[in-house]
């Protein structure tokens, strides 16, 4: 019996630190979502790996909010419920950019890890 045998078999993976940050900057790149949206999204996009809870979700937008990094307005969704809205700022596409950047050069230096170690 291996490690793998006692595990679920769709365990979610554990984000590195600062990656919720970036998918959350990255997936309201496109347009606003309010939480519930921009969480649906994220889990469709990545195929069901991914599923983001309230409990990690709000703390990441508010965080962002308090960077300068998002704006919200609440403003009435498509169910017509009141909800906030959250929108990149200026600040919050630069700062996508720059960790953007430093994502992909982690990516690739866990990816020659993998292949050569």
């Amino acid at each position: 019996m291996s490690l793998f045998d006692t595990m679920p078999r769709h365990p979610v993976p554990d984000l590195l630190p600062g990656t919720l940050d970036l998918l959350i900057l990255r997936t309201l790149q496109t347009q606003p979502m309010h939480g519930w949206a921009l969480s649906e999204r994220i889990q469709q996009i990545s195929e069901d790996v991914l599923q983001i809870n309230q409990g990690s979700l709000y703390p990441a937008l508010h965080r962002l909010e308090h960077r300068g990094w998002i704006e919200a307005e609440w403003a009435v969704s498509e169910l017509g419920r009141r909800a906030k809205y959250y929108r990149l700022t200026a600040a919050g596409r630069k700062q996508l950019a720059v960790e953007t950047g430093e994502w992909e050069r982690m990516a690739a230096a866990i990816g020659r890890v993998m292949k050569l170690a």
